[in-house]
């Protein structure tokens, strides 16, 4: 885990420097030929930019050990990071949707050849990135990560936008080309951004594990000499790290040895369904408690009205 975390901060590291750089010359040369299309992809590389370095600030910080404050360390910005990429990339498209409306009205004059060049060297940039980062770190299962990667492959779309609408000026004279080129890449745009927000957000509301089912968690808690389960919690910190907290009722004639067995084989088994970080309070048959497998506690708001 520690080398996969280091090998996804190198790869962030590379990519912010490669697509920081380019967003520069495709700012300036978006002004230079008046393209909405590539001014719309400068703008999106630049909140990609933005979204690789929170991401490479996110595995620092997620690195920090845990303390007396934040009993499991840092591990959840990764999670926060990883929102801030989704909603940046809404923020992009949103605003792509807002200047193309305009340009459909009005559509401007775009120096062609210039947008086509600075579009060909974006996509190739782009994609050089995007297989840096497949290859060389984990998009697949780390979110914050996925959030990245998907910044850096709406770009790659921005840039086949532009050189899409490039070409169609260029050969039918349709001014149009700019402003359609823009939205359907701010389509796309959105479409990354919506799914990164889901997932992140579900994270933070403590949502259960998307590839955990909590069904096989119950039967495989009731295995044994467990006689009921209650108070089942599961979610997710980080990406790789999903948390187990239950109660559950054994015999209360068990000795303390035996129930350190049955704990360890319990542990043993909600491993191999993906579950990292494991408690179980163990309670006899008289214990009181709640026979509903989910939480059902109401909060009570405190008083307003103290009386001393």
């Amino acid at each position: 885990m520690e080398v996969q975390n280091k090998n996804n901060q190198k790869v962030l590291l590379i990519s912010f420097l490669i697509i920081a750089s380019y967003m520069i010359v495709e700012a300036v040369g978006g002004i230079l030929t008046n393209s909405l299309a590539l001014l719309s992809d400068a703008g999106h590389m630049l909140s990609d930019s933005i979204a690789l370095g929170i991401s490479l600030i996110a595995f620092k910080l997620s690195e920090k050990a845990a303390s007396s404050n934040n009993t499991y360390g840092l591990k959840r910005f990764e999670i926060i990071a990883a929102t801030l990429n989704g909603i940046t990339l809404l923020g992009v498209s949103i605003y792509i949707f807002y200047e193309a409306i305009k340009r459909f009205a009005n559509p401007p004059e775009v120096a062609t050849t210039g947008m086509l060049i600075i579009g060909v060297i974006g996509l190739v940039v782009n994609i050089t990135v995007a297989i840096i980062m497949f290859k060389g770190s984990d998009t697949k299962d780390n979110l914050n990560m996925r959030g990245a990667y998907l910044h850096v492959m709406s770009d790659t779309l921005g840039s086949v936008g532009a050189i899409v609408a490039a070409l169609l000026i260029m050969i039918f004279g349709w001014g149009l080309a700019d402003p359609i080129a823009s939205v359907v890449v701010a389509a796309l745009i959105l479409r990354s951004g919506y799914k990164v927000s889901r997932d992140s957000l579900h994270i933070l509301m403590e949502g259960k594990p998307k590839d955990i089912s909590l069904e096989e968690v119950i039967a495989t808690l009731k295995q044994g000499d467990i006689k009921t389960v209650h108070d089942v919690h599961l979610w997710t910190i980080t990406s790789h790290f999903n948390v187990l907290t239950a109660h559950i009722v054994v015999d209360g004639n068990k000795k303390v040895y035996e129930i350190d067995e049955l704990l360890h084989a319990l542990e043993k088994s909600l491993e191999h369904l993906g579950i990292q970080h494991i408690t179980l309070q163990i309670e006899s048959e008289q214990h009181y408690h709640d026979e509903s497998i989910l939480c059902e506690v109401e909060i009570e708001e405190p008083s307003l009205h103290h009386h001393h």
